[in-house]
C-alpha cells in the first residue's frame, strides 16, 4: 500500500526546539522558550509567537546554525520509522515551524524526501551575515501543515485516507485529525486529546504498532 508519512520536526522528530536552542546562544533562551511554549499550548497565536521570537534573533551570525545542529538529538526510534517507511515503499516528509537552515541538515542525514520550513532573512553587517530579525518565507501555520500533507499525498496519487501524521503541538491539530492515522507525539495537552491516536514514551517506532494494527482493520 502506498503511504504516505508526515512528522513536525521540533519536539517531534527532534528532541529539541531549534528556535529555542537558538535562543540560548544569544543569552535569550528563557524569554524564547517561555513564548514557544504558549505558542505550542495554543495560547497564543503561532504567527505572533514566531515574529516575536525571530526578532530576538536579530544579529546572530548564520554560522551558528551549524552549531545548533550539531548539539540536536534525532529522536528514539525516528531513524528505524524512517528508515521502515521507505523499506515499505513509503514517501516521508516534514513541516516545521522551525528553519531550513537546520531542517534541510536533517533531512539530508535522515533521507526524508519531502521538508518545508521557515526561511530566516539575512543581512550584512562589518562583512558577516548575520540575521535580520525577520521572516523570508512565509508563516509556517497550521493551515501550511495541513495543506503540504494534502499537497504531497496528491503528488504521490496518495489517497488522504493512507496518509500518517505525527506531531506534538497545537499547530499539528488539523494535520493530525486530517491525516488518515493522526497521532499525537508526546504531545500537549489540547494536541493529545484532539489526536485519535497518541505516543506517550519518546520512541517514534512505536507508531508503527498504530500504523500496522489499522492497516489490518
Amino acid at each position: 500500500m502506498k503511504r504516505l508519512l508526515v512528522m513536525d520536526i521540533d519536539s517531534t522528530l527532534i528532541e529539541e526546539e531549534v528556535i529555542d536552542e537558538l535562543g540560548k546562544t544569544c543569552g535569550l533562551g528563557d524569554q524564547i522558550s517561555a513564548i514557544t511554549a504558549r505558542a505550542m499550548n495554543g495560547e497564543i497565536d503561532f504567527r505572533q509567537a514566531i515574529a516575536q521570537r525571530v526578532h530576538l534573533l536579530r544579529g546572530l551570525t548564520t554560522s551558528i546554525f551549524d552549531d545548533v545542529f550539531n548539539t540536536l538529538h534525532i529522536t528514539n526510534g525516528a531513524r528505524e520509522l524512517i528508515d521502515t517507511a521507505h523499506h515499505r515503499g513509503w514517501k516521508v516528509g516534514v513541516v516545521s515551524g522551525g528553519f531550513h537552515e537546520v531542517a534541510d541538515k536533517l533531512v539530508e542525514e535522515l533521507s526524508i524526501d519531502y521538508c518545508y520550513a521557515h526561511s530566516l532573512g539575512t543581512m550584512s553587517v562589518d562583512g558577516r551575515v548575520v540575521l535580520d530579525g525577520t521572516l523570508a518565507s512565509d508563516v509556517v501555520t497550521k493551515e501550511t501543515k495541513l495543506r503540504k500533507l494534502k499537497e504531497w499525498a496528491a503528488l504521490n496519487d496518495i489517497d488522504m485516507r493512507n496518509t500518517i501524521a505525527i506531531g506534538d503541538g497545537a499547530n499539528d491539530i488539523p494535520m493530525i485529525t486530517e491525516a488518515g492515522i493522526g497521532i499525537a507525539f508526546c504531545a500537549k495537552p489540547i494536541t493529545r486529546q484532539a489526536a485519535p491516536f497518541h505516543i506517550d514514551e519518546r520512541d517514534l517506532s512505536l507508531a508503527l504498532r498504530i500504523i500496522d494494527t489499522q492497516a489490518v482493520l
